[in-house]
């Protein structure tokens, strides 16, 4: 007998097809990006610590949006808020296909960064359309949509740039982007939402009850915005590089986030209803899970951007390889990346929830221990990136599994906002860290100063720790959903 629980629609499968294809578009063009900032560069004449705001100011956007959109799409519905952070976005590739200085493309950008808080509502549509038997998969095949985006965009938008120029890059999307949030709009279906969750151990918004449920937390939501804000500023700045100059500006700034964090939590704990639910962060799995996001994505992005330093510095600090032999490189990692992410909802329903972000953290910690000891040719470093990717997509997709299917239907959206906000903070911290390293530079003759050994080493062994700290907490996981299950 067919138990109809664990029964996909095929409208499901359309609904996750259509959805996947929104992130994998978003991370698309953000990939194709990349190889062209030697050349906005050149276009605009400006510094290298300008061009790190092309990526800074989205990134700054989208952690901001993504609670803000999380948390409209529970009260407003999540299509909604979907295709209006879509169209947002489509208007922001648009301009910046047209975009003549670094001021107006920084516009663009911040509009742009709109694009990436749909994860949330995404995610939400996701959890309502999918049984929970066959919920893992959706997570893994959505989730995976940002490897598959990374490697097609990394395959082609050097040739894009080369041949159309970096304004391409932009404009090549657009009609993706458009196909895509038609086929929403036509396709994907939102249901009511059921009654709240008898079981969940956080509490409803008061006001709800009183019948008031679409009251916002503006007061929150500004909080919020402003401790973000300027701790990613903080960062952005650190990773163009620490000098008397800026060493003020960047106290200022974390001194800022810090107050105006404390001043959310006391908002937060006074507003009804509160903007974020503090309950969330106290939940015994929701809590481990946003921990093992945030030391995943500073790993992967402190690690990341070095490897293209590692390639193209010369010998003896590097490879003396090009952008080519760089995209090379960093290909196998985001294959296996991929393929791993597929293939995690599998060990999912094999193994349980919980063991595959163990054995991701495992296999993290042997890639990372390899990575600090083993990285004088390309070829043994690809193989390194290949078994660190294995392992971080195995915590990483699980863990969004359990965000996904362990919070409260209606405080999905948010909950995934706030994973994802703490996931584009570590994408954040990750690559000024590594700039703090970094800054040890060695001459090479007349060839210019390049980072020194030691500072791969220490951005290695920093890396070896979070992984460390990552498997720590996946066992945490573990012992806690099974306490929770008894």
């Amino acid at each position: 007998m067919i138990n109809a629980k664990t029964v996909v629609s095929r409208h499901a499968w359309l609904t996750l097809a259509i959805l996947s294809s929104t992130l994998l578009t978003v991370f698309f063009s953000e990939t194709m990006l990349l190889p062209a900032i030697p050349e906005i560069i050149d276009d605009f004449d400006i510094s290298y610590g300008t061009a790190a705001w092309i990526f800074s100011a989205y990134l700054i956007v989208a952690a901001v949006m993504t609670p803000i959109a999380g948390r409209l799409s529970d009260l407003f519905g999540k299509k909604k808020v979907l295709l209006s952070l879509l169209v947002i976005y489509i208007a922001g590739l648009i301009a910046g296909g047209f975009a003549d200085n670094i001021t107006f493309l920084l516009i663009t950008r911040i509009i742009q960064g709109v694009g990436l808080a749909a994860v949330p509502a995404a995610f939400s549509l996701l959890r309502d359309t999918f049984p929970p038997a066959k919920l893992s998969i959706a997570v893994g095949v959505f989730g995976s949509a940002y490897s598959a985006g990374s490697v097609v965009g990394l395959l082609v938008g050097a040739s894009i740039i080369q041949t159309f120029g970096w304004h391409a890059t932009f404009l090549a999307i657009i009609p993706f982007s458009i196909l895509v949030t038609l086929l929403i709009a036509r396709f994907v279906k939102e249901y009511e939402l059921p009654n709240r969750s008898k079981n969940s151990n956080i509490q409803g918004d008061v006001s709800e009850k009183k019948g008031k449920p679409f009251s916002i937390d503006i007061k929150g939501i500004v909080a919020l915005s402003v401790t973000i804000t300027s701790f990613l500023i903080a960062l952005t700045v650190i990773q163009i590089g620490i000098s008397n100059e800026n060493i003020f500006q960047i106290a200022v700034a974390f001194i800022i986030s810090a107050i105006s964090l404390l001043i959310f939590v006391i908002i937060e704990r006074r507003a009804i209803p509160p903007f974020v639910n503090l309950r969330l962060l106290r939940d015994k799995t929701l809590l481990p899970s946003f921990i093992l996001l945030i030391s995943t994505g500073i790993a992967m992005f402190m690690i990341y951007p070095t490897i293209v330093q590692l390639v193209r510095s010369p010998i003896p600090l590097g490879f003396g390889g090009d952008s080519i032999d760089a995209a090379n490189v960093q290909l196998p990692f985001m294959i296996s990346f991929l393929v791993f992410a597929s293939v995690t909802p599998f060990i999912i329903n094999r193994i349980g929830s919980t063991k595959p972000a163990i054995i991701g953290g495992i296999i993290s910690l042997f890639g990372t221990f390899g990575l600090l000891m083993f990285h004088a040719t390309e070829f043994i470093v690809s193989v390194d990136l290949a078994i660190i990717a294995t392992g971080l997509s195995l915590t990483m997709t699980t863990t969004w599994n359990l965000i996904v299917s362990s919070s409260p239907k209606e405080f999905t959206g948010i909950s995934v906002g706030i994973g994802a906000l703490l996931l584009f903070i570590g994408m954040a911290i990750g690559p000024a860290l590594a700039g703090v390293y970094m800054a040890d530079h060695e001459n090479i003759g007349t060839q210019g100063s390049y980072p020194s050994a030691q500072s791969y080493d220490l951005v290695y062994f920093t890396a070896l720790l979070l992984s460390a700290v990552s498997l720590g907490f996946a066992f945490i996981l573990r012992r806690k959903t099974i306490d929770a299950a008894v």
